[in-house]
């Protein structure tokens, strides 16, 4: 069924896709039932990703990415300044795939196509800072270290494994560092090895036990990790019970914040959805319902 006038359906050839012919067999069939005009493009750079994802948005409907989070990074970080942007649909081809996963989507790759074609549209917040935006997360600390030491040919050969094998490295090596974070209301200051703003709830292809973090609720969840010890992570873990008192946790800190300003002693090195850009000092705001995405009708 017709739901889509027009739509451009992108994928990047370069995002380890070694079997995208048969990607594409999952996918574009169903694709091109739902949108009556569909141009197909395949990308070589995440360059041409972001010149494809702007230069389409004035005609199309709906751009359905096929790709990994790098990619889907590129593409909303492209659309996030336009006055028009075009609804969004992911099918997971990537290695973690964490933005399909906070929509609900499924990890097959033909549910994903159907999702596509029959899911309800949502509207969902962005994260900005300076002039980059951010759909998953904002993180400094050893969530950024984690990033850089990932092994390419660990990543290629081992998938999800190697985001855990490069945290087990990381989290052993880990430093404090001395920060002061700002909202409208209160001032935070401390040590800390790790600071996260969530808007959604999945890293690294795993969920993450902040039950409050919501990408539709125009709010960022703080999540202020103090040491790296064994004490922290059991209090982190504990975040999902109902039972667990915010007030009571002495490892770390959890709040939520519509803006937030940070300072570090040293500049950090921040990580926003897995692509290392930029450092502190920084200003974080959530933008309300800024981008529509096609929700998941199933997950595998």
């Amino acid at each position: 069924m017709i739901r889509y006038k027009n739509g451009l359906f992108l994928y990047n050839s370069n995002a380890g896709n070694d079997d995208i012919e048969q990607k594409l067999a999952q996918t574009l069939p169903t694709i091109s039932k739902s949108v009556k005009d569909l141009s197909v493009i395949q990308t070589e750079t995440i360059e041409e990703v972001k010149q494809t994802c702007i230069q389409y948005s004035e005609s199309a409907d709906i751009i359905i990415v096929l790709g990994g989070d790098g990619t889907i990074h590129a593409c909303i970080n492209s659309i996030a300044p336009l006055e028009k942007r075009p609804i969004i649909g992911i099918l997971p081809g990537g290695t973690c795939n964490d933005f399909s996963r906070m929509l609900g989507t499924s990890q097959n790759l033909k549910l994903a196509a159907e999702g596509i074609a029959q899911g309800e549209i949502v509207d969902v917040d962005l994260g900005k800072t300076g002039d980059r935006y951010f759909l998953n997360f904002w993180g400094i600390g050893f969530v950024s270290e984690a990033s850089r030491n990932i092994n390419p040919d660990q990543k290629k050969s081992l998938g999800v494994l190697s985001y855990y094998l490069s945290t087990l490295r990381t989290v052993n090596q880990a430093e404090t560092f001395t920060y002061k974070l700002t909202t409208k209301s209160e001032t935070y200051e401390g040590e800390a090895v790790l600071i996260l703003m969530l808007n959604g709830r999945f890293i690294g292809a795993k969920e993450l036990p902040v039950t409050t973090a919501d990408p539709s609720d125009g709010k960022l969840d703080v999540i202020i990790i103090k040491t790296s010890n064994l004490a922290s992570f059991r209090e982190f873990l504990s975040m999902n019970k109902p039972t667990t008192d915010p007030d009571q946790l002495s490892e770390l800190i959890h709040f939520q914040a519509a803006s937030v300003k940070i300072d570090t002693d040293t500049a950090k090195d921040v990580d926003m959805d897995g692509e290392i850009n930029g450092s502190t000092p920084a200003s974080i705001t959530i933008l309300p319902k800024h981008v529509r995405f096609v929700k998941g009708t199933e997950t595998i």
